[in-house]
């Protein structure tokens, strides 16, 4: 069963339409080119907040405060 897992940030996050067509087009391309089962394909979507990871010792948070 092939497992994706896409992490993206929550600011200006993706739609729900958006989430929908992520998950569609990474399904067909491991069947397209793996060759894997659409019906045992998991993907999920994780958005993370960016308080919760950082670069350089500092939250991506702080990071673009920043870089603003």
């Amino acid at each position: 069963m092939p497992f994706v897992n896409i992490k993206i940030t929550k600011e200006d996050g993706p739609t729900k339409e958006q989430k929908e067509a992520l998950i569609a087009e990474v399904t067909e391309v491991l069947v397209r080119v793996l060759h894997k089962n659409r019906a045992s394909t998991v993907v999920i979507i994780d958005e993370i907040d960016t308080d919760n990871y950082g670069l350089g010792g500092q939250s991506i948070t702080q990071v673009r405060k920043a870089n603003h």
